[in-house]
């Protein structure tokens, strides 16, 4: 075809009143859920960031208008609507899909901020979804025309999702959101029957993503017994259809943990008891003994340790916030002793109970890092674990243990409750001594140090029996620190007799390999392996870049070049000088005059 036909055609797809526009044209197709996902995924949203997807979907919008030549003017800014008579290229629903995709991010990215959004914030994020809504509706439409049936049914899917999250958003209407949330799902169900594979994983997986925003309409409804526990295990879930529902799980129980802060007056460590009477100090404790029970009730051991350390994250969280109150109310208290003295009781509790927990994590990094160690890799993409990694982490714990009992000890009447956990963290800093030895030891075992292994073997080896002897003398024995000890001494004994055994074997062997080696030194290095290179066989057709299978560098040239015996100049030692007699010479040389003393010349 021509320039010209072409032209023409372009005109009468453009001219609603061209014969041409009674043609049927061909129906688009586009994989609306693929679309979003790879979207989302690729730009930002597998880490929750809203503000990078935001800015994708600018950057998206702004080239499919300069491919489609659908700009608004260069001065005054003026927008050109997408009917149906417009949408004559399928990038054209792109651009309404991505209108609808970046207010949804925008009003999202509102929602993730650090303090939640306040009231000026709020309404602008409805906004947002407001205008997602109307993309969405419109995309809806324009592929129930232009489209064939199964992105028409994605496209219904996707705005009846927008509209259940402006419904959720608002806290209004439960009966309409969860009707709009059940009509995606149904789509979606029906869709992930047919299809490749992959279409399939994809629609069961945004069925999942909605089942949590229904059980939670129902919920508000008054429909479902769900449980305050069994939502928050819903909201555990991953997702970029669940962040919305997550800030709603969240945002209620701050609320009732406002309510039932009010009964929190006071917090009890090792005896003292503390009043708190700041509801922000108080939200926040209550918050971390909240974590604090996940950490230690009964399904605590059957969490995976990943989860076990997002829960430390977010206790640490809580009682900083709460220190950070504490400290402002100290600030503010002025010279009220007694409630300065409070405050510091406080703050030095919460600092003391912080500290324990500090620990806590850090021995579950170091007990999946010894499963890692001992551990045989089955996947080669799997980290290993060094000895070195182990000694750092066992610095970190006394170092934890230290500023514990230097926070302890920092008062001067103490409860024999202080004096007991005082010494409870000496018996705790000696068993880290001797488990960070013992991995300083397997260091040095490795660097192929027979001796420095040894001696360290040993010292480990004192080091957990004082800590053991300790350990059994108090009343209340902590039977699993007894049991990795008496290993740890077992571990300690059978290696250090390993490194005497190897040292020993190694130092008969070195005369031997030392003659070896030498015997085997030869100048012209006959005995290194032997390469092909260019300028040795340029006479011959072949390759001297290497086997095809490797990376291998070109070999054109040995630099530098081998050493190579040579003829040497023969030494000629002067051995004749003390043999030889010389004659006498004494009359023929010039005797000095009376003269010559004087004036300096001879006669």
């Amino acid at each position: 075809m021509g320039k010209k036909e072409s032209e023409m055609s372009a005109m009468e797809i453009d001219d609603p009143n061209s014969e041409s526009s009674d043609q049927i044209l061909p129906k688009f197709s586009i994989n609306v859920l693929q679309l979003m996902k790879s979207s989302q995924a690729q730009h930002g949203l597998r880490h929750g960031d809203y503000a990078r997807y935001r800015r994708y979907c600018s950057a998206r919008l702004r080239r499919l208008y300069k491919s489609l030549k659908f700009t608004h003017g260069r001065g005054k800014y003026t927008r050109r609507a997408i009917l149906e008579s417009t949408v004559t290229d399928v990038r054209f629903l792109h651009v309404v899909f991505y209108m609808a995709e970046r207010a949804w991010s925008h009003a999202m990215e509102k929602r993730q901020l650090p303090d939640g959004p306040n009231a000026r914030q709020r309404i602008y994020l409805i906004g947002r979804l407001r205008k997602a809504v109307k993309w969405a509706s419109l995309f809806s439409s324009l592929c129930s025309i232009k489209t064939d049936s199964r992105t028409s049914l994605e496209a219904e899917a996707y705005a009846s999702y927008m509209k259940g999250t402006l419904l959720f958003e608002q806290d209004q209407n439960w009966e309409t959101g969860l009707a709009c949330f059940k009509n995606a799902r149904a789509v979606y169900e029906e869709l992930g029957k047919y299809g490749d594979l992959e279409n399939q994983v994809l629609c069961r997986e945004r069925v999942e993503e909605l089942e949590p925003s229904i059980r939670y309409c129902l919920h508000k409804i008054g429909k479902s017994n769900l449980q305050t526990s069994e939502l928050l295990q819903i909201g555990e879930m991953e997702g970029p259809a669940l962040d919305l529902f997550k800030a709603k799980i969240e945002a209620a129980m701050e609320e009732a943990r406002s309510q039932q802060a009010a009964s929190l007056t006071e917090f009890s460590w090792l005896g003292y008891r503390f009043p708190v009477s700041n509801p922000k100090s108080r939200v926040s404790i209550l918050k971390a003994q909240e974590l604090e029970k996940e950490l230690q009730g009964p399904t605590a051991e059957s969490l995976p340790a990943e989860k076990k350390l997002t829960i430390f994250d977010k206790l640490f969280t809580a009682y900083n916030d709460a220190r950070n109150t504490i400290r402002s109310d100290l600030v503010s208290a002025g010279n009220a002793e007694s409630v300065k003295d409070d405050l510091n009781g406080l703050d030095k509790a919460v600092g003391a109970v912080l500290g324990q927990r500090t620990i806590e994590r850090n021995q579950l990094l170091v007990k999946t890092a010894k499963s890692k160690l001992n551990r045989k890799r089955d996947d080669k993409s799997e980290k290993v674990t060094r000895p070195e990694e182990l000694v750092r982490l066992f610095d970190l714990l006394l170092q934890n243990v230290a500023d514990l009992s230097d926070l302890i000890s920092s008062g001067r009447d103490r409860k024999p409750e202080e004096v007991a956990f005082e010494e409870e963290c000496q018996r705790k800093s000696l068993a880290y001594r001797a488990e960070r030895c013992f991995y300083l030891a397997k260091s040095y075992s490795l660097a192929g140090k027979r001796a420095e292994a040894f001696a360290l073997y040993c010292r480990a080896r004192s080091l957990a029996e004082d800590a053991l002897n300790k350990f059994q003398s108090v009343a209340k024995k902590d039977e699993g620190t007894i049991q990795e000890l008496n290993s740890l001494i077992k571990e300690c004994r059978a290696n250090s007799c390993i490194e005497h055994a190897t040292g020993i074997m190694e130092e008969e062997r070195a005369p031997e390999n030392l003659s070896r080696r030498v015997s085997t030194i030869s100048l012209n290095d006959s005995a290194a392996k032997v390469e092909k290179y260019l300028l040795d066989n340029l006479d011959v057709y072949e390759s001297a870049v290497g086997d095809a299978n490797t990376k291998s560098t070109a070999k054109i040239e040995r630099f530098p070049p081998a050493f190579q015996s040579i003829p040497r100049n023969p030494i000629v030692l002067d051995l004749a000088d003390g043999c030889i007699a010389f004659p006498d010479i004494e009359n023929r040389m010039k005797k000095k005059s009376i003269y010559s003393r004087f004036f300096g010349f001879t006669s």
